[in-house]
């Protein structure tokens, strides 16, 4: 144990800010052997000295459970004051005499000091000068037996506890079953002579509580949601009976609606809010209290024991090819105990439709609002219902002319009375001065209308057509065919609009590519905070942010450009003034920054240098000069602390996605601004005055999106902007793969939109049939109106849902024919010690059971056994909970392991049946020969009536336990124990036909593809079997020799070629294969490795997909015949991450395998570490011969569209290709692996 790391620091380093440097000492070890001190168990430094002090809870002999009649209070704590500057560490006190489970130490904060320690059945409390102990439970015992500890008023383990202070004297315990205790230190002065427990809530079961500030906690939990909790304390001598919940500020409280963990529903309407934890021989009144209310949580899908591949209740039985996926949802089994749950999940979002209608050649659509006049001077009440507002008109641009539908009950066209401009296609349509004008604009002109009368036609300009608007109240921004501006400025008094050319455009000779107006909303706009350092100064409360204050301050208004070369530049409205410039926007650097206050640094120099020599060398390259931005939006969503986004979108398809953030730099931003004034001569120093100069943006990745195919032409508007559908806000990008952007916690989730194919126009629709909800048009000439699924969370990487069980789920399968999820639930049950001892004796022998040393009363005292039963789960329509439509309970001591959905040939019928297969064990204890059950269940015809749902048709009984079953051709295949079995199926029996007796000792999972048989065994790797029908035998092929401890197995299948893939307890993946006629293989016997890679977690599941065509299979599809039986394989894991397996051609892995070696020096990892390293195979001391290298790493490809065009481009030459074709064959991966 090291007491200090050597950080040899430079002092440049240390002394850039205004800190005193500190000099950094050379480390040295304190070795504790010599202290004697074996078998360290926890350590802490403990407040209240001068000098640093470290308590070391540590073991002198160890001892176990079996042994604690003879040898317990094995346990003691040593504090050591740390002398670094003599290299000294004196003990300057211990105790000793602690229990053998004693596991943690809580230092206590000042002013008491001391340490207390938790073990499993008492609490200590020790410092200098004094101790005291509390007894949980029965089983806690003092060291001698003599005194009587002190109890508690309650029995509780605090095995597994996690624990954190709330005050200096109150700490909160979270116990293995999610009940939350506090724990009061009773002191005088710095004396503790009491401890108290009492209870408090139920909660989610934790992995760890952290307290943030004074008033918050944080319940991480790895089974569970965690919660962020806001605590209160309160004295109890002053409080009325109950203290009410802290109301929540409202979103968070219509998430916790929304939220349907179980973890929530105990906090918010669970026991009582305030609680008293007073012991019965408490006197004093002024017992602390507290109150909690739950803040925010996270909602978390692992661990992901099982999972199922069903059909989503909406699913379209038409759809073809891609968009067949977002038919199919992922039926997870995941949490444990009283968090466990079922979770859906889906990747792509599939809206719910409410009509559709035929319309062919639309271009765009938008919905306005219209408010009359008399109605604007009450603007209080504007701001209250501005969110609740129905939409007026639907404008509709086809090809040659615009329809305009109201859009009040029904959608009505109104075409022919109404002053839009219907003779031709509308560019872009929207709302001016607070909602009371429309402003519509086609191609040469614009219209102002007061809802349906037109009150003003501006003619914009002969020459040129308009190709892009942008809008923000009160000013309208045009793009024109010459490459540009205009800019039509509303005067909101007189609710008309003027043509106004800004000046900086019109004497610039630099051509628009793209251009947006930015309308910086809110009482204390964002960006101006970034012009001036006063916001560090004046400590404004950020927290006013986002909250719609008075209408009086509107905000600013900014207009981004970025030009044909590929720089931007940021201009306030109206004076134009540039405020922000980036040069080559478009390479997409990982930050961007002022050009004007770039540091002179060489850091900066050398970026300029290499830049120029790149562009010098350009013309050997791809053709980069011609990647330009094609439509830029920026936004700033509401929310508290909300920053501003800015999206732009490449000729190439890439989206480049930043986030602004305020940087407050050095003192020497001056200095730069002189010296730039003084070289360039006109007088900048007035014009850096209003510059956003602490304005950066750092560049966000966007989440395996796939990119659009490179459109050549005008393209039109993708993006739009939505402030809330169905409660969501963010961005919706239309176009061939259209996709979600939504925002959550400032932070921006990418999802999927496969289910209509191409997306030609969106926009939100909000009236009284279609609440918040949204319009779209499909490729295809289909209109769509639709509202999101409201179960759903999307701040999520993938949507999900999740749907409380109450119990441990286990294993789930999927009945197709009927739709129905059965599952293998567990739950706790608390029964009396005499039963469930009885329960352990092997019954045939007859053994009676010897109670002698059990006392009456201990008999009595109840045991938590697991309960297990198979639940049969109909989906519901419309996203109501699911329905349990039939419960299947086990014996008592028997557990299920195995559920699955198997198809059986009847030999008396000759008819193939789809039946429901159980395996199950009994679990009795070591001494009781292991047995089990499998049960064969009809899934009846008849639904109404759920009583006779499933019924019944066989059982048996055999040895061993039975952990796995499957169907082969028509058989029954079941492991039980040590053999594995093949039976047919004659309608009322099993028959027995052939067996298998190799070494397996327990078979974790069983997969068949035709009549070839892969097991997995716990201990014993993997083993591959044929079933050959003529001398109805199971034949070995061959095994791996090595030992492995399996998790899941699974057959992989790339054309022609059989791989077998399996997952082990080191979290590693290893893919084998049959080469009978390899001269490695020994003749055969022995599986030969393909590939080997370190997944970093325990894969718990693997399912075979087949892979979906990619774009450059298509073209050539007449020779490409063997890539059509190509399948992936997605795969769970244990900490809740789902991942994916996918085979690729010889040259598609050459290339990208030579990327990825480059990739590993040329990105920056987190925390520097290697990620070559990390995928290396993990054998934990056991001999293993490493395996080919024959697995890229998409985790670490996909760093390559983070890098800067420039860096791309570098890197495709180096390994001798083209960055289109490194981007294209990451596309093609992501497409032919985007199930769901």
């Amino acid at each position: 144990m090291s007491a200090g790391y050597g950080l040899v620091g430079d002092e440049e380093a240390l002394s850039s800010g205004s800190a005193v440097s500190a000099r950094v000492e050379s480390s040295y070890v304190i070795s504790l052997r010599d202290l004697d001190m074996k078998h360290v168990k926890d350590f802490t430094f403990v407040h209240g000295y001068i000098e640093p002090v470290m308590v070391i809870l540590h073991e002198r002999e160890l001892t176990w459970a079996g042994r604690v009649s003879w040898k317990h209070h094995t346990c003691m704590i040593s504090a050591l004051s740390i002398s670094t500057t003599l290299k000294q560490h004196p003990l300057i006190w211990s105790a000793v005499n602690l229990p053998h489970d004693a596991y943690k130490l809580l230092p206590v904060p000042s002013p008491i000091g001391g340490v207390v320690v938790i073990s499993a059945n008492s609490i200590h409390y020790h410092s200098q000068s004094a101790s005291c102990a509390l007894a949980l439970n029965n089983y806690a015992v003092s060291a001698d037996n003599s005194q009587e500890m002190p109890r508690s008023s309650f029995s509780v383990e605090l095995d597994a506890a996690n624990a954190t202070w709330l005050s200096n004297d109150v700490a909160m315990l979270s116990t293995k079953t999610g009940e939350l205790l506090l724990l009061t230190l009773a002191y005088d002065g710095r004396v503790v002579h009491r401890l108290d427990l009492s209870k408090s809530r139920a909660s989610v079961l934790t992995s760890g509580i952290a307290a943030i500030g004074n008033s918050l906690f944080f319940l991480g939990s790895r089974l569970g949601d965690s919660l962020l909790v806001q605590f209160t304390s309160i004295l109890s001598s002053s409080v009325k009976e109950e203290v009410g919940d802290i109301e929540g500020d409202v979103p968070s409280a219509k998430r916790l609606r929304k939220s349907s963990s179980d973890a929530l529903q105990d906090m918010v309407n669970g026991e009582e809010l305030s609680l008293y934890g007073s012991a019965p021989n408490s006197t004093e009144t002024s017992q602390k209290t507290f109150s909690f209310s739950v803040r925010d949580s996270f909602i978390n899908v692992g661990p992901l024991k099982d999972f199922a591949y069903g059909l989503r209740i909406n699913a379209d039985p038409k759809a073809t090819g891609i968009a067949k996926q977002s038919n199919y949802e992922l039926v997870c089994c995941s949490g444990h105990g009283k968090n466990g749950a079922l979770c859906i999940l889906q990747q792509s979002i599939r809206p719910e439709m409410i009509t559709e209608v035929e319309l062919p050649g639309c271009k765009g659509i938008w919905t306005v609002y219209h408010k009359n006049t008399r109605g604007h001077n009450a603007d209080s009440t504007k701001m209250a219902t501005k969110d609740d507002e129905y939409h007026a008109y639907l404008i509709i641009s086809l090809e040659s002319r615009t329809m305009v539908l109201e859009t009040a009950d029904l959608l009505g066209e109104v075409t022919e009375s109404v002053d839009y401009y219907v003779q031709g296609c509308t560019i872009s349509a929207g709302n001016l001065f607070g909602r009371r004008r429309v402003v519509q604009v086609y191609a040469r002109g614009a219209r102002i209308l007061d809802g349906a009368f037109m009150t003003q036609d501006l003619p914009i300009s002969e020459s040129s057509t308009v190709l892009s608007v942008s809008i923000a109240d009160p000013y309208v921004l045009l793009r024109m065919s010459d490459g540009n501006i205009q800019l039509l400025v509303g005067d909101p008094s007189t609710c008309t609009v003027s043509i106004n050319i800004p000046a900086v455009f019109e004497s610039s000779k630099k051509s628009i590519s793209a251009c947006t107006l930015y309308h910086d909303k809110g009482p204390e706009p964002w960006l101006r905070k970034t012009s001036t350092d006063a916001w560090l100064s004046t400590g404004i409360g950020e927290a006013i942010d986002g909250a719609d204050g008075a209408a009086q301050d509107q905000g600013d208004i900014y207009c981004v450009v970025s030009y044909e070369s590929g720089d931007l530049e940021i201009f306030d409205v109206p004076n134009f003034n540039c405020v922000f410039s980036v040069d080559k926007f478009m390479s997409g650097n990982a930050h961007l920054v002022d050009t004007l206050i770039l540091e002179p640094s060489e850091d900066t120099q050398k970026v300029m240098s290499k830049n120029s020599e790149e562009e010098a060398d350009q013309g050997r390259k791809e053709n980069a000069h011609n990647i330009k931005v094609v439509e830029l939006a920026m936004q700033r969503w509401s929310g508290q602390h909300s920053r501003p986004f800015l999206f732009g979108i490449l000729t190439d398809g890439t989206i480049l996605c930043y986030h602004a953030y305020l940087y407050e730099g050095p003192e020497s931003t001056p200095k730069t601004e002189e010296a730039v004034s003084a070289q360039n001569s006109l007088s900048i120093s007035n014009v850096s005055a209003s510059r956003l100069r602490n304005l950066r943006f750092v560049r966000v990745p966007l989440d395996t999106y796939t990119r659009e195919e490179a459109l050549s032409g005008t393209t039109s508007p993708r993006m739009t902007v939505f402030k809330n559908i169905g409660g969501c806000q963010g961005l919706f990008l239309s176009g061939s793969r259209p996709l979600w952007f939504m925002v959550f916690r400032e932070r921006i989730r990418v999802h999927p939109q496969l289910c209509d194919g191409s997306i030609v126009a969106f926009t939100v629709l909000h009236n009284i049939n279609c609440n918040h909800g949204l319009i779209y048009v499909t490729s295809q000439g289909f209109l769509k109106i639709c509202q999101l699924p409201a179960v759903s969370s999307y701040d999520n990487y993938w949507p999900v849902q999740k749907i409380p069980l109450k119990g441990t789920p286990h294993q789930v399968t999927y009945f197709a024919e009927k739709n129905l999820y059965p599952l293998i639930v567990s739950v706790p049950v608390l029964k009396p010690l005499n039963h469930v001892l009885s329960s352990l004796v092997d019954q045939e022998a007859g053994h009676q059971l010897e109670n002698d040393n059990l006392s009456s009363d201990e008999l009595h005292r109840s045991y938590s056994v697991d309960e297990f039963e198979v639940r049969v789960l109909e989906p519901e329509k419309s996203g109501a909970p699911w329905q349990t439509r039939a419960t299947i309970p086990m014996q008592s001591s028997e557990n299920a392991l195995t559920v699955r959905v198997v198809t059986l040939f009847n030999t008396t019928t000759k008819e193939n049946e789809t039946l429901l297969a159980i395996g199950t064990a009994y679990v009795q204890g070591e001494d009781v020969a292991a047995r089990g059950r499998v049960l064969l269940f009809s899934v009846g015809k008849n639904t109404d009536n759920s009583q006779n749902l499933v019924s019944e048709i066989y059982s048996k009984e055999l040895k061993g336990a039975i952990s796995a079953v499957a169907s082969l051709q028509g058989h029954l295949l079941i492991a039980s124990g040590p053999k594995i079995i093949l039976h047919k199926w004659t309608g009322t029996e099993l028959n027995g036909v052939a067996f298998f007796d190799a070494p397996p000792l327990y078979v974790v999972s069983l997969n068949i593809v035709k009549n070839f048989i892969l097991l997995g065994d716990i201990h014993r790797s993997i083993y591959f079997l044929s079933w050959k029908e003529q001398g109805a035998q199971l034949n070995l092929l061959a095994k791996d020799f090595g030992s492995l401890d399996c998790f899941a197995t699974e057959f992989l299948i790339d054309g022609s070629t059989l791989s077998l893939i399996v997952s082990d307890d080191q979290k590693n993946i290893q893919i084998f294969y049959y080469a009978p006629k390899m001269s490695e293989s020994w003749k055969g016997q022995k599986l030969l490795s393909r590939a080997e890679f370190h997944v970093g977690a325990h894969v718990t599941k693997f399912l075979r997909l087949q892979m979906l065509p990619a774009s450059s299979d298509r073209t050539s599809a007449t020779q490409g015949s063997d890539k059509t039986n190509r399948f992936a394989l997605l795969f769970g894991t244990l900490d809740g991450s789902i991942g994916c397996i996918a085979p690729l051609d010889e040259l598609t892995f050459r290339r990208l395998q030579s990327l990825q070696k480059k990739l590993v020096d040329a990105v920056p990892h987190v925390a520097g570490l290697n990620p070559r390293s990390f995928r290396q195979f993990r054998s934990n001391g056991k001999a293993h011969r490493p395996g080919p290298d024959n697995i890229v790493d998409c985790e670490l490809l996909c760093h390559y569209e983070m890098l800067p065009f420039e860096e791309q481009l570098e890197i495709a030459q180096q390994i001798g290709t083209t960055r289109m074709q490194i981007l294209s064959n990451l596309n093609d991966l992501s497409l032919g692996t985007s199930f769901l």
